[in-house]
């Protein structure tokens, strides 16, 4: 099963579970954390259902490709991790 993590820095914000789930593309992993933790969505994706601008996500440690679709592939044994970009100096 893939394996959705969320950076600590999200979770200061809201509680961002780790989530185990059968899916073919970044989009279903999404929506698969997004369905135990609504609260999710509205962090990392925006009005048009795109991954917001200061969000990045890695599919096993390269950069998803597809931020608006979402439609990266995923391997049954995939780790995504999902970041919110720092800013500040």
């Amino acid at each position: 099963m893939a394996l959705v993590e969320f950076t600590p820095q999200l979770c200061r914000f809201v509680d961002a579970p780790s989530c185990r789930c059968e899916a073919y593309t970044l989009r279903e992993a999404l929506e698969a954390a997004f369905a135990a933790q609504p609260r999710l969505r509205g962090y990392i994706l925006d009005e048009q259902g795109h991954l917001r601008v200061n969000v990045a996500v890695f599919i096993d440690g390269r950069r998803a490709r597809d931020p608006r679709g979402l439609s990266d592939p995923l391997r049954s044994d995939s780790r995504i991790h999902v970041l919110q970009a720092l800013s500040g100096g």
